[in-house]
């Protein structure tokens, strides 16, 4: 339908004079008015736009209106079309049933009886058209409304699209970026190994030098003075190994430690004369440790190296003299980003020369040093750090140059009492001496470390039967051997490790006791502390091996559960 002709009449009244008078009656009030002389015309006319239709009913008497009928039906949701129909005064049943099958057909429909004054007809028309009117600017407004609709439709799959193609691009960034950190990350590994295996050959390599050349010139001297001096140098170059591997484990936080509850105050008391001995002449320290502090949870061994580490460096820091002071502080509910609870605040505090911003940001780094080359092996700080993780801690430095620095230890306290006994760094080992002590089974795979365990066993008055794996050992047993311990590597060949070889010789001979020993080994560590095993580390001195075997020695009775109920 058109726009166009919405004030368009079309006037169906083929019998007599009323069409032809209709239209002319139209037209004189300035409408556009078509007489039509047929239905079919009529319903043409209809489609090609129209306003209103004036209709006289007899026109439609007894006529096939299904065409029209269809056209009504046909019409778009927005549509209604009006018309007006001039009725008679007919009121028999027949023709009123027809009139209302008329008006039903319709839909839209104004009746006006004859005799209708002109003014009343045009008046119906008009309002009809008016009618028609709003139903075309509701189609214009639906037309409006799809447009915009498909508009947003159109507007929403660009920006959809648009967006899509946004996300691919950051996509393709973010895999970017991951790949550049992770290259970053491999390079940056790549040179802390570097550094950290460096680190370590060079301080390796100086102490397998001195024992290698020691062992090379022994042969060679027949003086025992000089001798001695070689023998001295090789077991300090052994002690510097072995505390350098300590130093690597505290730093990777794969240390066995031994927390339990510690007075600080006693501990550091009792490090006086270690400290007064390790510092020089011109470097005094300081105790400032309140009555009130609270005992800390940590390994007292390993918090004394801590101490003493950080003491050596706070001399190194001051060429001129000075004084360290190491205070004791408690901080109750303490909360921050890396630590909850109560802590005790353990810092060392120096007036040397400081730490400039960069030297800061590395001081955690292994082998990172500022000393001169052989003056230290940069993990210092770095086993700091890994004790005070270890210990469920941290470790923050404050620090300026020109102006001293403090290093803080910040530690959980302990909500038991601390042992009077107090675990002293021992500098003096007393050989023990040889006697009678019994029969050891020494398990251990490495032909060189037997030769050397069993000559120490032997200095301490022990029988010694080697065997080189766990079979072997059980072997032993099984053929009636008499045994009195087992002392026993954890890491070995053959598919049984010293945890699996302890369980297995408690299973059949629960009157044996078994001492385990190791370098490192983390997972076999944690079985053996499960099962009640002691565990003794590796490197040792005979006085530490002696008084492991006479501990192990001393419960052969206990099982494997009451040890693990004293352990708890």
């Amino acid at each position: 339908m058109s726009v166009e002709r919405d004030h368009h009449v079309l006037v169906f009244a083929p019998i007599g004079r009323d069409g032809l008078a209709s239209a002319e009656l139209f037209r004189s009030s300035h409408l556009e008015a078509t007489s039509c002389r047929s239905l079919p015309e009529l319903v043409s006319e209809m489609a090609a736009g129209v306003g209103a239709v004036f209709v006289a009913e007899e026109a439609l008497f007894g006529k096939d209106t299904s065409p029209l009928a269809q056209w009504i039906e046909s019409q778009p949701p927005w549509s209604d079309l009006p018309f007006v129909v001039l009725t008679s005064h007919r009121e028999q049943p027949a023709v009123l049933a027809w009139r209302r099958s008329i008006v039903a057909l319709l839909r839209n429909v104004s009746l006006l009886e004859r005799p209708v004054q002109p003014m009343t007809l045009t008046s119906a028309v008009q309002s009809a058209l008016r009618a028609r009117r709003r139903q075309y600017e509701i189609r214009a407004l639906f037309a409006a409304r799809e447009q915009a609709a498909q508009e947003l439709e159109t507007l929403v799959v660009e920006r959809t699209r648009a967006l899509a193609e946004a996300v691919e691009q950051l996509r393709v960034e973010i895999d970017e970026r991951a790949r550049v950190e992770e290259t970053l990350r491999q390079a940056q590994k790549i040179e802390a190994i570097g550094q950290l295996t460096g680190g370590v050959a060079h301080d390796f390599n100086n102490l397998l030098m001195v024992i290698s050349g020691g062992l090379d010139m022994l042969d060679r001297q027949t003086d025992p003075d000089r001798r001695r001096r070689l023998m001295d140098g090789m077991v300090q170059a052994a002690q510097r190994g072995a505390s350098l591997t300590r130093q690597l484990l505290a730093f990777s936080r794969r240390q066995t430690l031994r927390p339990e509850p510690v007075d600080v105050a006693s501990q550091m008391g009792g490090m006086r004369e270690l400290l007064d001995r390790s510092l020089r002449g011109d470097v005094h320290v300081e105790f400032d440790f309140p009555d009130t502090l609270w005992p800390v949870e940590v390994d007292p061994g390993e918090l004394e190296l801590v101490i003493l580490n950080l003491a050596v460096n706070a001399r190194d820091a001051m060429p001129n003299g000075g004084t360290i002071l190491v205070r004791g502080e408690n901080l109750p509910d303490l909360n921050d980003e890396q630590i909850a609870g109560d802590y005790v605040r353990l810092s060392v505090v120096d007036t040397g020369v400081g730490m400039s911003p960069e030297i800061l940001s590395r001081v955690f780094e292994p082998f990172f040093t500022t000393k001169e080359v052989g003056k230290g092996s940069g993990l210092g700080l770095a086993q700091v750090h890994g004790f005070a993780t270890q210990s469920r801690g941290t470790v923050r430095i404050r620090s300026e140059v020109g102006r001293g620095s403090s290093i803080e230890l910040y530690l959980p306290r302990s909500l038991s009492t601390p042992s009077r006994e107090r675990h002293l760094i021992d500098l003096n080992m007393v050989r023990p001496k040889k006697s009678n002590h019994g029969r050891i089974l020494l398990v251990e795979d490495d032909d060189e470390v037997a030769a050397l365990v069993s000559e120490m066993l032997g200095q301490l008055g022990y029988e010694v039967t080697h065997a080189a794996s766990g079979a072997a050992a059980l072997g032993a047993l099984a053929d009636g051997r008499a045994v009195d311990l087992v002392f026993s590597d954890v890491m070995m060949p053959g598919g049984m490790n010293g945890v699996e070889l302890a369980r297995e010789i408690k299973r059949r001979r629960s009157d044996i006791p078994v001492l385990l020993t190791s370098g490192y080994s983390e997972a076999a560590v944690q079985d053996a502390e499960l099962a009640g095993l002691q565990i003794l580390p590796k490197p040792y001195h005979i006085d530490e091996l002696a008084a492991a075997l006479s501990a192990a020695k001393a419960e052969p009775g206990r099982d494997m559960e009451s040890k693990r109920s004293s352990r708890c």
